[in-house]
């Protein structure tokens, strides 16, 4: 009677906790933020025109007008977090900040790490070098034989590594990783690299900013399409970012901003 007893009780124990983790419905960083009434984004402010600090001091650029909206139209304010590009997606894996956007492009290493949303914005990359620069590079592995600068953490640094260090076209000892992108660029005029791999439109800012720079090749190596960098796994908050992105779309308003930021 008394083992019956205590079975009986252990079942209605475990039938109430088993209830009790079914009713727990887990918390979306969506309803994080709308809670807060704010969103916290992480974005690396070294990358004119995407997103850079002005001479005021204020965040601006493409990606820091589309965030600006994105977030109007969430019905929050907006917080931003200026950090190394490379420390960004721990940040949103670590719940740091709840996404990023700092000219993103989507990796399948990145994709284990985080989520992202659709496709904002399509890009390509670009060989910078300095006028006294007399190579001429027609394939983008030629690129191996000269000492090459990258921003640490991006697809020109995954590039560089993998399809010319790892390949076994050049040594390690030629390629030199940047914190900031606007380092690379000084390394570049005082001879310290020879070629700046980047995306090609902060490549074109830099040449347009500081006299005495070319661009030697463009084109599409490991870049493409922009995303925006969100929680793993969080479906609610990818919804209503993918949703607002495709609302800007529809309406113009990216297409709007390329012509601001992009129009030579």
């Amino acid at each position: 009677m008394k083992k019956s007893l205590v079975f009986l009780v252990l079942v209605v124990l475990i039938a109430g906790l088993l209830a009790g983790c079914a009713g727990q419905k887990t918390e979306s960083v969506l309803d994080k933020i709308k809670a807060d009434g704010k969103v916290v984004v992480g974005t690396s402010a070294d990358y004119e025109p995407y997103e850079f600090v002005d001479e005021s001091g204020k965040f601006t650029g493409f990606d820091i007008e589309l965030m600006t909206e994105i977030a109007k139209r969430m019905g929050v304010e907006l917080e931003w977090t200026d950090m190394p590009f490379d420390s960004l997606i721990a940040a949103v894996q670590e719940g740091k900040i709840d996404m990023s956007i700092s000219c993103f492009n989507y990796t399948e290493e990145r994709d284990a790490q985080v989520d992202f949303s659709d496709a904002y914005y399509t890009s390509e990359d670009a060989f910078l070098v300095t006028d006294a620069f007399t190579g001429t590079i027609t394939d983008p592995l030629e690129v191996a034989k000269y000492k090459i600068g990258v921003q640490s953490g991006t697809v020109q640094d995954d590039w560089v590594t993998t399809e010319l260090v790892g390949a076994g076209l050049m040594p390690e000892s030629q390629l030199s990783r940047y914190e900031r992108v606007d380092q690379a660029s000084l390394d570049l005029k005082s001879g310290r690299i020879d070629v700046l791999v980047a995306d090609s439109v902060p490549a074109k800012a830099i040449m347009q900013q500081q006299t005495g720079l070319k661009i030697v090749y463009e084109g599409m190596l490991y870049t493409g399409p922009i995303n925006i960098v969100l929680p793993d796994g969080d479906a609610t908050l990818q919804a209503e970012v993918n949703r607002i992105i495709k609302e800007l779309q529809d309406e113009g308003f990216i297409d709007s901003l390329a012509l601001q930021y992009f129009s030579e």
